[in-house]
C-alpha cells in the first residue's frame, strides 16, 4: 500500500467514524432502531463469512446460533438479573462451544451434505425452545419480554434526545468494532491463512502440517461465537425473544448477506447487513401483495450485476481509480 493509499484510507476512516457517530441524531427513533439491527446483523454475517467465505464450509443453520445467543442473553437478564452487557461474553462462549462441537461431525460432511445438516439444526432449535419441560426457562411459545436499558446520561443533539435506542446503537457499535477488530486480527494471521488454505486445497494444507479437524472445528466455533454475540445484542435491542422469531428464513437471510456483501470480505458484512435489513422493507413498500417476489427480483438483479458481491465491485473500482493506478492512454 502506497502512502497515497494510506492517506485516503485514513481520510475515509475518519469520515466513516464521524458519520456513524452523528447518524443516530439525524434520524428518528425507528430509523435508529433499524440501523442498530444493521450493526447486529453485520456481526452475524461476519461470523458466517468466517466459516463460508474464508473456510469454505456452507451453513444454513446459523439462525440457530443466533437464537441460542439471544435466549442466553434473555434468560440471564430476565431470570438471573445479570446486566445486559455481561450477557454477551457468556452468549458468545456458549455458542462457540456448541459450534466447536458441531464442527466435529461436520468433518465427515461437505458441500450440500453439510448444508442439509446445518439446515436441520435451524429447523430443530425453534421447536426445542417450545419444549414444555423448559418453558419455565424459555417462556415457551410466549417468549421472554425484556426491558431496554436506560442510557447512562441524557442530553439532546440536533433536537434529538439521547434515549435508550440511541444508547443501544452506540453500545452495539462499540461491540461491533471490537468483533470486527478480532476478526481482522484472526484472519490476517496464521489461523486465517490456514483457513483459506483448507478452503482452497485441503490435501495440500494437510501435507503442509495443518490440522484439518482442529481448524475446521475452530472455524465453526468462532463463526458460531460471533453469531451468538449478535443474537445477544439482538435480544437486548428488540427487548423480546420468541421461538417464532428465529425461523429457517433467518439462516437463509444471513447467507444472503454474506453473498451480497462479498465472500471472504470483512467490510462486506456491513453491506450485506444493509441489504437484508432495508431491501425487504423497500420490497414491502413497493408491493403489499407480493413483497417476496420483489425481494427475489432485487436479489437476482444484485447477483447478475455484482456476482462477486458489493466488495468485488469496490475492489475493482479502487484498483482502477486509486492514485498511481495505470490506465489505458485513452482513459487518462
Amino acid at each position: 500500500m502506497t502512502s497515497a493509499d494510506r492517506r485516503l484510507a485514513w481520510i475515509g476512516g475518519v469520515v466513516l467514524v464521524a458519520a456513524l457517530l452523528l447518524l443516530p441524531f439525524l434520524v428518528k427513533n425507528y430509523r435508529v432502531f433499524q440501523f442498530n439491527l444493521v450493526i447486529i446483523y453485520a456481526i452475524a454475517v461476519l461470523g458466517l463469512n468466517i466459516l463460508t467465505g474464508f473456510n469454505g464450509q456452507i451453513s444454513l443453520g446459523h439462525g440457530a446460533f443466533y437464537a441460542i445467543g439471544a435466549y442466553a442473553a434473555a434468560v440471564m437478564m430476565d431470570r438471573m438479573g445479570l446486566p445486559y452487557w455481561a450477557t454477551l461474553p457468556v452468549a458468545g462462549l456458549l455458542c462457540f462451544g456448541l459450534g466447536f462441537l458441531m464442527g466435529f461431525p461436520a468433518l465427515r460432511l461437505g458441500g450440500h451434505y453439510l448444508a442439509l445438516a446445518t439446515f436441520a439444526l435451524a429447523l430443530a432449535v425453534p421447536q426445542l425452545l417450545k419444549y414444555k419441560h423448559i418453558e419455565g426457562l424459555t417462556g415457551g411459545v410466549q417468549g421472554i419480554v425484556l426491558v431496554k436499558p436506560e442510557p447512562p446520561f441524557t442530553f439532546r443533539l440536533f433536537g434529538q434526545a439521547f434515549n435508550s435506542d440511541r444508547w443501544l446503537y452506540f453500545f452495539s457499535l462499540a461491540v461491533a468494532a471490537l468483533m470486527f477488530l478480532l476478526a481482522w486480527n484472526l484472519l490476517r494471521g496464521r489461523v486465517g491463512r490456514a483457513l483459506v488454505a483448507i478452503r482452497d486445497h485441503p490435501i495440500a494444507a494437510t501435507a503442509m502440517g495443518i490440522n484439518l479437524p482442529i481448524f475446521k472445528s475452530l472455524a465453526f466455533g468462532v463463526s458460531a461465537g460471533f453469531t451468538g454475540v449478535a443474537g445477544g445484542l439482538g435480544a437486548i435491542a428488540v427487548a423480546f425473544v420468541s421461538p417464532d422469531s428465529f425461523t429457517v428464513f433467518l439462516s437463509l437471510t444471513f447467507l444472503i448477506g454474506v453473498v451480497i456483501g462479498g465472500l471472504a470480505s470483512i467490510p462486506g458484512a456491513l453491506f450485506g447487513a444493509l441489504f437484508i435489513q432495508f431491501v425487504p422493507n423497500i420490497a414491502d413498500e413497493m408491493s403489499k401483495a407480493a413483497p417476496g417476489a420483489i425481494f427475489g427480483i432485487f436479489l437476482i438483479a444484485f447477483m447478475y450485476l455484482m456476482p462477486l458481491g458489493v466488495m468485488g465491485i469496490v475492489r475493482r473500482i479502487w484498483a482502477r481509480w486509486r492514485p498511481g493506478a495505470t490506465r489505458p492512454l485513452g482513459q487518462r
